[in-house]
């Protein structure tokens, strides 16, 4: 019986949230995890958590927001790490304001953090997935994508874009073994809503967890290389989030 040849994984936002928990389901099903977040101390937490199933894990500060310099910092990340066949892009911000009421700078910030990182992580990994022919990008996306949400105008169309984005993507690496999915959750209980950028109050219980995201996640990672989940909505049964 051969054994399968290891996984190794990049996560973004894998300092908390639905990138720590999608760190933590690959670790327990013996995925490598390169880490990525801003604060190297949150992502030290998760990658010893990760440690103690027997995988590699590293954690790399990188601030997204830079969007100028990311993707050179994936890039040096993907050659220090190793072959990385998986990306989960799971960095993302929340923002709740009126279109009209949204200044330029926000709308900015939003964009780039929610779709322009996403892109240079991508162009960061992609080259080495290329050479090797195979490869699973995932990009954790949101329902407010597929549906818009007075006063999540700037968050809506930034989730959008990252799903068009996804589309793309899809349809011009097929040919080289890539594999892309756009992860579409309703509500999922994270840190998200206590972030100064959001102002909404939701019952927090009826929402997903992020280990259900992650469950999910991890599914689609671990299908056979000739089947690919183009587009996953998932949510909460509870109710309309």
């Amino acid at each position: 019986m051969s054994l399968e040849p290891k996984r190794r994984a990049l996560i973004t936002g894998a300092s908390s949230g639905i990138g720590k928990a999608t760190a933590l389901a690959f670790a327990k099903a013996g995925i490598d995890v390169a880490l990525v977040s801003r604060s190297l101390e949150k992502l030290e937490e998760v990658a010893v958590a990760a440690k103690h199933t027997g995988v590699e894990a590293k954690s790399y500060a990188v601030d997204l927001a830079s969007v100028g310099q990311v993707k050179a910092q994936i890039q040096a990340i993907a050659d220090e790490f190793g072959e990385i066949d998986i990306l989960v892009n799971s960095a993302g911000i929340a923002y709740t304001a009126l279109i009209s009421e949204t200044p330029l700078e926000d709308w900015q910030q939003v964009i780039n953090l929610n779709l322009t990182s996403v892109f240079q992580c991508i162009l960061g990994v992609l080259p080495g997935m290329r050479d090797r022919g195979i490869g699973t990008i995932i990009n954790i996306v949101s329902i407010a994508g597929k549906q818009a949400f007075a006063n999540w105008g700037a968050y809506s169309v930034s989730k959008a874009g990252a799903i068009a984005l996804s589309q793309t993507l899809a349809q011009e690496e097929r040919a080289h073994g890539i594999r892309v999915t756009a992860i579409c959750p309703g509500a999922v209980n994270t840190e998200l809503w206590d972030t100064e950028t959001v102002h909404v109050n939701f019952d927090r219980s009826k929402m997903l967890t992020p280990e259900i995201v992650a469950q999910s996640i991890l599914h689609t990672v671990l299908l056979p290389p000739q089947a690919v989940i183009d587009e996953l909505i998932l949510m909460p049964s509870a109710g309309v989030l």
